[in-house]
This record gives structure tokens, sequence and C-alpha cells, in this order.
């Protein structure tokens, strides 16, 4: 099962920051290939949804920039900003509250699905 766009709509910004926190410094299609990678192809990060993210981080001072040519082709790498850091710990402190706020809600420890 591949969750929906609108499950990771709300968590992308979290899972760009911890994988930099934890990889130092990535590109965009490595970034979509290590989620693939690290859900088993639960979650898939199109283009179309990491650009903008990575962008939007970018203007918030999240993440830094660093652009390196291979051959012809130019590779941009992001890695966290000193800010970037502090929040990618807030981002997965929150979301994992999150997490544990919706296990009860749905009552999801005693029953399973």
């Amino acid at each position: 099962m591949v969750y929906s766009t609108e499950l990771l709509k709300g968590t992308l910004k979290t899972i760009v920051l911890k994988l930099l926190a934890d990889n130092k410094k990535m590109y965009g299609y490595e970034i979509t290939q290590r989620v693939k990678e690290v859900t088993g192809d639960k979650i898939q990060i199109t283009e179309g949804a990491l650009y903008p993210t990575l962008h939007a981080l970018e203007a918030d001072k999240l993440v830094t920039i660093e652009v390196e040519y291979i051959g012809k082709r130019v590779r941009k790498y992001y890695s966290l900003s000193p800010t970037g850091k502090a929040r990618a710990k807030e981002k997965v402190s929150e979301l994992s509250s999150f997490i544990q706020t919706m296990t009860v809600l749905l009552d999801l420890k005693t029953k399973s699905i």
C-alpha cells in the first residue's frame, strides 16, 4: 500500500528535515530514493512535491544549497542550516507527539486494523 498524498503533505517538511539531519547533505533524487528504500516503497515522493518543499525550506533559511558540477550536469546538495537543525528536532518531536495523540484518538493500541 502506498500512502496517500493527503497524508504525506503534512509530513513532507519533517521527513526532509530529518533525512538531512541524519545525512549531512543530500540531493533531491537521493532524498526520494532514500524515502522509498526506508519505507519499502510505501512513501513515494514525487519531484513535484519535493522541490517546492526544498524551495520553501530554503526560503525559510532552514536549508542551504551547495552546487556541484559533474561534467555538464549541475547537482544541488541540500544541508541543514543551524536554524534548520533546531527546527528538525522540533518538527520530529511535534510529529511524534501527534502520532501518539492519533493512536489514542483512534484507539489503535487495543485494536488491530
